[in-house]
């Protein structure tokens, strides 16, 4: 009976698992006995508990979260002997950087949208690193299979809880990390999403929302005005729009409205754990997130060629720096990391795989594909804010609009991610393959990417089919040298793809 009682509970985990982390995109999975098993499992993977007398941050990216979900956490945490840090409604990146700051291990809640949306747990090893199915996530699941079928053992040791607030901290260090001296006023449109990031904008913009408002203690007011949109945190506020997405125009409606109707000189709009951060131009358009990644690895580039010592090396030397990116981002991103004298690794598209790569290469800068940038000194993490902070330095040290940076970093035409749902994916990539054999190559590092053979005098073109990790979907990118040969591909893939 204990064996069966041991399968039917890991069953339950894999109902949720993914490969970084556990999702429920239903909000019904993802139960307390569950999560309490699951956080005793990764207190003792951790060496965190009884024995290690250690300590887990916990933290979650927005109010209004089932409070079963952090009960449970703290419950699992506290039944294993250890203390439970908690941090508060904070974004993934203060997690991250207070597990680094701290090195201590951290179990991160994150919601999608609405009261209803996916709810998900994240984890991260001592100094910030990531727990994947490649790093010890599948250790974590099997011991809470254990717990949950046979129940939480008792420990000798009494556990705590205890608060703090990092977010001074938090705020200070990333304003550090980019210097915004000297830089013009400028007027700018934040959408919070309801999320972590209204709590994170105010510390680092002020609570004053107009230009010269101190933003954290002991630095220089900024010359920056924000109009905030959607800062009233919580999945029970009225009329809550749907997650920002660059994928969906729906989404970004609210925010491209608001920079036209305000005459700002931009737009940036925070998902719900403000890890990705979209931004709009100002005249209301979209900047290909691809762009801002390419802009962003430019300047890390570029800081990373000054820290060094010694005698400056050429403008567009810097062999040794590595870059990391996303298969499926613009071929303007590697091609820019490679103007300016840096190599560029190309990666899968996963997040945790994309920081993995990162963090085993020493890369300074990582791009994904989703408005998603990675910075090496700030723990690998992705953070939508020091993205957001390196683009207003970048625009306000100069005279341009940001619509003339975003058609300098903007020059192929480009799909977007198409959604197809798919039955059966080996026949959908046969026929992809049987189409394109002879005039594409083809590879196979995240999904399929084939690229045409084209001559000199003939448009480039590329795409890769994906499929979804949570759904019977295939996802399509497409990129080419013009419009037209990006709509032929397109048109022609998504044919073979849906049978048409």
């Amino acid at each position: 009976m204990t064996t069966h009682r041991i399968d039917d509970a890991r069953a339950r985990l894999d109902a949720v698992a993914r490969p970084d982390g556990l999702r429920d995109e239903t909000g019904e999975l993802l139960a307390a006995d569950l999560v309490a098993a699951v956080a005793a499992a990764f207190v003792d993977e951790m060496d965190a508990g009884e024995a290690g007398a250690g300590e887990v941050l916990l933290g979650h990216d927005r109010a209004g979260l089932p409070a079963e979900l952090a009960a449970a956490v703290v419950r699992g945490v506290q039944a294993r002997g250890a203390t439970i840090v908690d941090l508060g409604a904070c974004p993934t990146d203060l997690a991250r950087f207070a597990s680094g700051r701290l090195a201590t291990p951290a179990i991160m809640i994150a919601a999608g949208p609405g009261p209803d949306g996916a709810v998900g747990l994240g984890f991260l090893r001592a100094g910030a690193e990531d727990l994947t199915v490649h790093t010890g996530l599948d250790a974590v699941l099997d011991r809470a299979a254990h717990y949950l079928a046979e129940g939480l053992a008792p420990v000798a040791s009494p556990a705590s809880l205890r608060e703090v607030d990092l977010l001074p901290d938090y705020a200070a260090t990333l304003l550090a990390l980019v210097d915004l001296a000297g830089i013009r006023p400028l007027t700018v449109v934040v959408d919070a999403g309801h999320g972590a990031a209204a709590v994170t904008i105010p510390a680092v913009f002020g609570t004053d929302s107009g230009p010269g408002s101190s933003p954290a203690a002991g630095t220089t007011p900024l010359p920056i005005t924000v109009i905030p949109l959607s800062f009233d945190a919580g999945a029970d506020a009225e009329g809550r729009p749907q997650e920002i997405d660059p994928f969906d125009p729906g989404s970004l409606v609210d925010l491209r409205n608001a920079v036209v109707a305000n005459a700002a000189d931009l737009g940036l709009g925070f998902d719900s754990d403000a890890g990705r951060c979209v931004v709009i131009e100002e005249n209301g358009v979209l900047v290909d997130p691809s762009a801002i990644g390419a802009l962003l690895a430019r300047r890390a580039i570029a800081r990373e060629r000054a820290r060094r010592p010694g005698p400056v090396a050429a403008p567009d030397t810097a062999p040794d720096i590595l870059v990391a990116h996303s298969l499926i981002v613009s071929l303007r991103v590697p091609e820019t990391i490679e103007a300016a004298g840096a190599i560029p690794v190309r990666t899968e598209s996963a997040p945790a795989l994309l920081r993995a790569r990162m963090r085993d290469d020493g890369a300074v800068f990582g791009c994904g594909h989703a408005a998603d940038y990675y910075f090496r000194e700030f723990c690998d993490s992705g953070s939508g804010l020091l993205a957001a902070l390196n683009l207003l330095a970048e625009l306000g040290g100069q005279a341009h609009p940001l619509s003339e940076l975003a058609v300098e970093f903007s020059p192929y035409a480009r799909s977007g991610e198409i959604s197809s749902p798919v039955e059966d994916l080996p026949d959908a990539y046969a026929g992809i393959v049987e189409a394109y054999t002879g005039v594409a190559e083809f590879d196979e590092l995240d999904g399929l990417t084939v690229t045409g053979m084209t001559s000199a005098d003939e448009p480039f073109w590329w795409f890769n089919v994906r499929p979804s990790q949570t759904e019977p979907l295939l996802r399509l990118t497409v990129e080419a040298a013009t419009p037209a040969a990006m709509i032929r591909v397109r048109d022609e893939v998504l044919a073979l793809i849906r049978g048409e």
